[in-house]
């Protein structure tokens, strides 16, 4: 069952609620009672990691897997690229041609 995150337009309270899809939302704040709850749009509290999703996973084992996620799914350590040359210094003179 998903977490949904809400808070009451009244009095500021946020609050995190466990239900099912098909549940109502709840319809008054905990805290001071006020009939103005909203639904918080809340970041997920898991990440997919790692090489990613096969689309056989689940078939017979003589079929070939291929990779969902796309070639850049794996990670491979940063290659150390050399540091560029600094910029020369803009030269400023001193002389003045009149």
């Amino acid at each position: 069952m998903p977490i949904y995150e809400f808070q009451c337009n009244a009095c500021g309270h946020r609050f995190d609620r466990l239900q099912k899809l098909s549940d109502p939302d709840p319809s008054t704040c905990p805290s001071c009672g006020a009939p103005q709850v909203q639904r918080q749009l809340s970041a997920p509290q898991f990440r997919l990691a790692g090489g990613g999703w096969y689309e056989t996973d689940f078939k017979k084992d003589g079929d070939k897997k291929r990779n969902l996620a796309g070639d850049g799914a794996t990670s491979k350590p940063a290659e150390s690229a050399p540091a560029p040359a600094p910029a020369p210094a803009p030269s400023t003179s001193s002389g003045s041609s009149d």
